[in-house]
């Protein structure tokens, strides 16, 4: 009933959409946790010390501040709806396409996508109500074996927080397969898809978006994982690379928050300033290239792209702001 009422939704979400533009060049710059506010910071270093410890296996995992120790919990069904590829830029706001993506010459290994800074944000709506969103970190288009030489065929993988349904997953497709899918795979628009296992995470309110942060990692011939945390908690999914192969030819990172999936849109309340950050793991310390126009994903918001700047470091990084 929950996905009747989100088509039904949509066909009036699309009507009247415009071209895009080339996104607006205000400054931004990075933040960090206040060094006067100890707990944060306590926070803010577990956070990154969980996010780059392994599981010791494939399946789902919890673990809660202050440890570091992953324990592993029942795995769930991810949502069966699809969060689907660009289908050309329907708007002058961010998503179908009109979004930045931090790419790299090599190959990357681990992304992570956080909010910094986020100001005059009270209220959030989705086609569902209040506080639907998603979070997406998203792959750029590749060619791979996955696509079983099928002409045209490119492969694409998400790392998905799903607010409304309590649930974080990868979605792996197969954009431009044609009609006919593989076994286990599901039918869109001529492309196909399919999820990993799904995690169980917590209905988090727009008001605790800054605290939020998902990281994709991918390994050849292992398993790709996907991270969420909030400052005291951190969950994660596995699912096995050769799906997409995405170790394989990863070289663009989107992340930012949109619409829960079906191709809709997160609508921000006026004033809204959100400050997003990609900072990436491919072998090097050179900071990566701002691609304008270069999302992957459908979803989008109701916010407009500023300036983005570069950063080298260990993990180098992007960071832009988006307001209305």
């Amino acid at each position: 009933m929950k996905n009747i009422y989100r088509t039904l939704l949509l066909t009036l979400a699309f009507a009247g959409a415009a071209f895009a533009q080339v996104p607006s060049t205000t400054d931004t710059t990075d933040t960090a946790p206040d060094p006067s506010d100890v707990e944060a910071q306590a926070h803010e270093a577990w956070n990154e010390t969980i996010i780059r410890t392994d599981v010791p296996e494939e399946g789902c995992f919890h673990a809660s501040y202050p440890s570091t120790q992953w324990i592993k919990v029942a795995c769930t069904a991810a949502p069966s709806i699809p969060y689907p590829p660009r289908k050309g830029a329907i708007g002058l706001t961010v998503g179908d396409g009109v979004d930045y993506s931090a790419e790299v010459p090599g190959l990357l290994s681990r992304s992570i996508g956080s909010f910094p800074s986020v100001k005059g944000v009270t209220t959030e709506t989705g086609l569902l109500g209040l506080n639907d969103y998603s979070l997406q970190l998203n792959s750029n288009f590749m060619v791979t074996a996955a696509c079983h030489h099928i002409s045209g065929c490119r492969t694409w993988e998400q790392f998905v927080y799903a607010s409304d349904y309590g649930s974080a997953f990868m979605q792996y497709w197969l954009v431009d397969y044609g009609d006919s899918c593989p076994s286990g795979w599901m039918s869109d628009s001529g492309s196909c898809y399919k999820n990993s296992a799904g995690v169980s995470v917590p209905e988090e309110a727009i008001s605790e978006l800054a605290q939020l942060k998902i990281s994709g990692k991918a390994e050849l011939k292992k398993f790709d994982v996907l991270t969420f945390t909030t400052p005291t908690e951190a969950y994660t999914t596995t699912g096995n690379d050769n799906v997409v192969e995405l170790a394989t030819a990863w070289q663009a990172s989107e992340f930012n928050i949109f619409g829960d999936g079906d191709s809709s849109s997160a609508t921000f309340n006026k004033g809204s300033v959100v400050r997003v950050k990609i900072s990436l793991t491919d072998g090097s310390t050179t900071a990566p290239t701002c691609a304008v126009n270069a999302g992957t994903t459908a979803e989008t918001n109701n916010l407009t792209l500023r300036k983005c700047v570069t950063g080298s470091a260990a993990m180098p990084w992007i960071v832009f702001t988006e307001s209305n």
